[in-house]
């Protein structure tokens, strides 16, 4: 049994060492559950406590609790994991509970959480509660607030909730190593009183860059600014989930950024409102209208929209490169270059070369050989032909008719006759 008595000098954090705990010690700890799901899982209402509208995590899950004396108990687990990140690329990464990223946990203002860490890697870490107001040695910075969590050992995390927000939690430790293995999750924190800033759809993910040369499966951790694949949840398109929204709903979307540059977000066909960051909510009258919500490194953001235009809106990343997968950096611009000659000589020796390049970079009806274990760099087929994106890249689909509660994905939008542009043959719509 774990009591406060049991904290290690000022650090703040239990050790449950795998070598002193005892059977009884162990079965005291809440369970861990684990999933390789790659599916958005929509969340069961709160079994206990404080009501909350739970928020959905694009391809991804949210961490169970148990209520024990007053605590809501967490277990998570850092582990190796293996990640797919489209169909047809696996990696090798680090998470949490059979997952990168881990679990979102979501928990109510004035709740007093305690969140066990067991450490399933091949080296020490620990866990920071990244925008959290909390006790200095529940801050989880290695070797400063804490002692580092050794492989095989179980800390234990305690602090009451202060604020409602939007907030993560990462490794303050090996950080350059860690968090480029994808080890990282979403903390959210609901206010008391479930009608503040109520919305109908509250979606939340975590954008990471990875550098995975084509037919590997480990990034490269080394990597400050050359990454190759960029990912919302550690996924690209065309495996990030879509956001099924019905007419009429208030639209929440939350996003953090633990990669190593800015993202600028953006989404067509509406005017959101910059509604939130990590250290807040905007008051109403100081919020102000955007198209692109522009995150810097370690920032978040929360954005705001009332869904009333139907439609596919894609929502992206966007700098240019990071709508891309598997991309090679150094590729000279033939843009004019003939290739004709040259490439029917080198067909003799590779015959499954083809010339590209010489009218621009689409590909996206090209079919060539790949590489085991990697994605063309653009991709995805829409109900027009094909898409020519990756990485950041999703679709907000906004329908009539959706259940409250229906994430499914409705397909691909029927547009009214006269909505959709159209081939200029000397005549134009008089509808």
């Amino acid at each position: 049994m774990v009591s406060r008595r049991n904290f290690i000098g000022g650090s703040g954090a239990a050790l449950l060492g795998a070598a002193i705990v005892s059977k009884a010690g162990a079965a005291s700890l809440p369970e861990a559950p684990t999933t390789t799901n790659v599916n958005m899982q929509p969340p069961p209402s709160p079994p206990n406590g404080r009501p909350f509208t739970p928020v959905m995590t694009l391809n991804g899950w949210s961490l169970p609790w148990r209520m024990k004396n007053g605590w809501k108990e967490f277990h998570l687990t850092a582990e190796p994991v293996v990640r797919e990140m489209a169909p047809g690329m696996k990696a090798n990464l680090w998470g949490y509970n059979g997952q990168s990223p881990g679990p979102t946990i979501e928990a109510v203002e004035g709740d007093k959480v305690r969140i066990f860490v067991t450490n399933k890697l091949p080296e020490h870490t620990t866990v920071h509660w990244h925008g959290m107001l909390l006790p200095s040695g529940m801050d989880g910075v290695g070797g400063l607030t804490q002692p580092h969590i050794p492989p095989g050992k179980t800390f234990v995390y305690e602090f009451q909730l202060e604020k409602h927000g939007t907030f993560m939690y990462h490794p303050h430790a090996d950080e350059m190593v860690q968090m480029a293995m994808g080890l990282m999750g979403t903390f959210i924190v609901h206010p008391k009183d479930p009608n503040v800033m109520r919305v109908d759809r509250d979606f939340v993910f975590l954008m990471s860059a990875y550098d995975i040369d084509p037919g590997s499966f480990t990034p490269r951790v080394n990597e400050m600014t050359d990454f190759n694949m960029w990912t919302w949840n550690s996924r690209v398109f065309p495996g990030i989930d879509p956001l099924p929204v019905r007419m009429g709903d208030r639209v929440r979307i939350r996003f953090g950024n633990l990669t190593m540059t800015n993202h600028p977000i953006h989404l067509h066909g509406y005017h959101f409102e910059v509604a939130g960051t990590d250290g807040g909510w905007i008051p109403t009258a100081a919020r102000w209208p955007e198209v692109t919500a522009d995150v810097a490194v370690g920032q978040m953001r929360a954005i705001e929209f009332t869904a009333n235009r139907p439609g596919d809106w894609a929502f992206h990343c966007h700098k240019s490169h990071h709508t891309m997968n598997a991309m090679g950096h150094q590729v000279p611009n033939l843009i004019g270059v003939q290739q004709k000659d040259l490439a029917k000589r080198i067909n003799k020796l590779v015959p499954d070369y083809m010339a590209m390049g010489s009218a621009g970079g689409a590909m996206g009806e090209m079919e060539m050989p790949l590489p085991d274990n990697t994605l063309p760099m653009m991709t995805g087929t829409g109900p027009f032909g094909p898409l020519e994106m990756g990485g950041m890249f999703t679709v907000v689909k906004v329908r009539e008719g959706l259940a409250r509660n229906d994430y499914r994905d409705p397909g691909w939008f029927k547009h009214p006759k006269g909505t959709v542009a159209y081939e200029y043959t000397g005549d134009v719509s008089e509808s």
